[in-house]
């Protein structure tokens, strides 16, 4: 979890017996199915952080441009993976833990729908917060490996041991469907794809924008159709995600970092100063979960209604999306979280994958641009063309909540097309 005061402990607690005995029923599935275990990578403490930095190893640097960070909280299986340092790891998402380094740093990840893997054992912050559930999910250096990954870990049946999975195998028609699909491609059969360029706050940066623009284009060139997604506005899924994790007013983050008295690192305090704040009252517990109820219905009606967009007269199958604003964030300038955070309000099935790399000359800075609020100013200014160049840029698409085996299958479509 990234606290020094865990160091030589049971998440925190001395004398438990537990100490490198004790691991998540996660592992102890891969370890049944053959997997080799070597290492632990870095994280920010209590992993509500969208970049890696602690006070045990320091801050985490992308290894593909050392100017810039390797993305979090999953920041330290990222920089392995782009190292080729392991095939295959799992990160933890929470607001976008998966999916920010892994776009950060080139490579594939999967963001699960609550339920689908398990995480029983499996330590978190602002354990009993269940409006936005942390999910864990592969990590991997191919999308192939992303669905070896999954197929595996449900096979074990994960649901007769994680009261919190739900009992639902891997399911091969999906994808065998879509390829069936793909491979008879015209009429009715052709796919069709949302597309975020933007959402009601920020605008992406300008690498961001091309890598959107390449995708529209290889699929449209395949004869896929694309229709722009215009879905309620993603600040107010945000406003539900951070009262959610203010339930307790950070008493748990604050307590872990007293166990060493190690100061809190920066994108943490932003978040939650330096000492806890109220808790939250049940009734306002309650109106969020009813509030996020509410979103979650009028974000399924918006998807349900671009049947009277496509030609197919069908929804859309997904949507894409950038997984950041950002195309790499220079160390504490990642200010703009909800492009990802938004699929886990949704709760969302969602497949982050590379399309292409900063070029400082194409991806220049629009100087005539006015910034449509504080926060779009900040993403604007923190892109520097001379920084960024040759930094990773990837997006997301999104299927529909515990769609992963389509998802994957929709994310092979593009990266093929983009090959």
């Amino acid at each position: 979890m990234g606290y020094v005061g865990w160091i030589g402990t049971f998440e925190g607690q001395k004398g438990t017996g537990k100490e490198r005995h004790f691991e998540s029923q996660l592992v102890t599935d891969l370890r049944q199915l053959g997997a080799v275990f070597y290492c632990k990578t870095t994280v920010p403490p209590s992993l509500m952080s969208p970049e890696t930095h602690n006070n045990i190893v320091g801050y985490l640097f992308n290894p593909k441009n050392r100017h810039l960070s390797a993305g979090g909280s999953s920041g330290g299986e990222g920089a392995l993976l782009s190292l080729r340092g392991s095939p295959v790891g799992m990160g933890t998402d929470i607001g976008g833990s998966i999916r920010i380094p892994s776009s950060f740093n080139g490579v594939y990840g999967l963001r699960s729908s609550t339920g689908r893997l398990p995480y029983e054992r499996t330590p978190n912050s602002m354990d009993g917060q269940e409006s936005i559930l942390s999910v864990v999910g592969p990590m991997a250096t191919t999308l192939r490996s992303l669905t070896f990954v999954m197929k595996a870990l449900l096979s074990m049946q994960p649901w007769l041991h994680d009261p919190m999975v739900i009992e639902l195998p891997w399911r091969d028609e999906q994808a065998s469907r879509l390829q069936a699909m793909v491979k008879k491609l015209g009429g009715s059969e052709k796919l069709s794809f949302g597309i975020l360029r933007r959402d009601d706050v920020v605008l992406p940066s300008p690498p961001v924008r091309r890598a959107i623009e390449m995708v529209v284009k290889a699929l449209e060139n395949a004869g896929h159709e694309v229709i722009e997604w215009t879905p309620p506005p993603h600040s107010r899924g945000l406003d539900i995600a951070i009262e959610a994790w203010m339930y307790e007013g950070g008493e748990d983050i604050h307590n872990a970092h007293g166990l060493s008295g190690e100061p809190v690192i920066s994108h943490i305090s932003r978040r939650y100063g330096n000492k806890p704040v109220e808790q939250k009252r049940a009734s306002d517990i309650a109106a969020n979960n009813i509030a996020k109820r509410k979103y979650r219905k009028e974000y399924l009606d918006y998807w349900n209604s671009t049947a009277n967009l496509t030609h197919s007269g069908q929804p859309v199958d997904a949507f894409i999306s950038p997984v950041s604003p950002y195309g790499g964030t220079r160390p504490n300038t990642y200010h703009y979280v909800t492009y990802s955070t938004i699929i886990n309000v949704l709760d969302y099935s969602s497949v982050a994958f590379p399309v292409t790399y900063v070029d400082k000359n194409v991806d220049v800075v629009d100087d005539g641009y006015t910034a449509a609020n504080p926060t779009d100013r900040q993403v604007f200014e923190s892109y520097d063309p001379e920084i960024h160049d040759g930094s990773p840029v990837g997006l997301q698409v999104v299927g529909r909540r515990l769609q992963e085996e389509k998802t994957l299958a929709l994310a092979k479509v593009i990266t093929d097309l983009l090959a």
